[in-house]
């Protein structure tokens, strides 16, 4: 892209890291705070595993994945405020974040078929939001949108990833063998999703590294609004 095409495009912050690491809640405060849309790509696989489960389809069996995974509609609101996802008219919001799918969906988003299908919905979305928008995931940069306005990897300790997590389950209520148990798995999970061979998790080269151990949320969330406030300069639409 040019520069003639830069200055009229619209912002596009990629926000990539690992499981812990807080995207999704900065990704939908910096959206919020520079009147930008959200998309939770995350929430796209799982909602494509969730449809596998739910239709009795091998997750394991990467040939069978590919072959089902053009049958699912599946559609991501991108409001800040309130984003939705459905499958097949159907609100998932709940069922996608249980155990069980999270078990499986990093086999399932290790199938380039189902890359190839939710990247493009993944950008088409990006098209639609007139704005500009704020995507969190983990190919954000290196694969989806290469040409983003800013870039930024997020990431934390192990540790201060595990206890962010085991106080979110915590307040809802989830007994202790069952936090240990997703502990283990959010380690099971990072390295599944940085060793696939498509579109693994990594930093892009021009990403800017954004560790969030010792910072707190409103820390990180004026960072990376400030970060994207310099790279867009007067295209910023808010």
């Amino acid at each position: 892209m040019d520069t003639a095409d830069r200055a009229h495009a619209p912002v596009v912050v990629a926000i990539d890291g690992p499981s812990g690491s807080g995207k999704s809640t900065v990704s939908r405060a910096v959206a919020a705070r520079l009147g930008l849309s959200f998309l939770d790509t995350g929430a796209m696989y799982r909602a494509m595993t969730w449809w596998m489960l739910a239709n009795e389809v091998d997750v394991d069996d990467p040939e069978a994945v590919a072959i089902a995974c053009a049958k699912p509609v599946i559609v991501s609101g991108t409001d800040a405020d309130g984003p939705t996802i459905t499958v097949d008219g159907q609100d998932v919001s709940a069922p996608i974040r249980g155990p069980e799918v999270t078990a499986k969906v990093s086999a399932v988003a290790a199938v380039p078929q189902v890359r190839t299908r939710l990247v493009e919905l993944q950008r088409g979305c990006a098209g639609l939001a007139e704005r500009g928008i704020v995507a969190e995931g983990r190919d954000m940069g290196t694969v989806v949108f290469p040409d983003a306005t800013a870039k930024i990897f997020l990431t934390a300790s192990e540790a201060a990833r595990a206890e962010r997590r085991a106080a979110e389950l915590r307040a809802k209520g989830v007994d202790e063998a069952t936090i240990a148990a997703m502990a283990a798995d959010l380690v099971r999970r990072d390295a599944a999703d940085s060793s696939r061979a498509t579109a693994p998790l990594a930093k892009a080269a021009d990403a800017v590294l954004v560790d969030t151990s010792e910072l707190t949320l409103q820390q990180v969330i004026d960072t990376i609004a400030e970060l994207v406030e310099q790279r867009a300069g007067q295209r910023l639409p808010v």
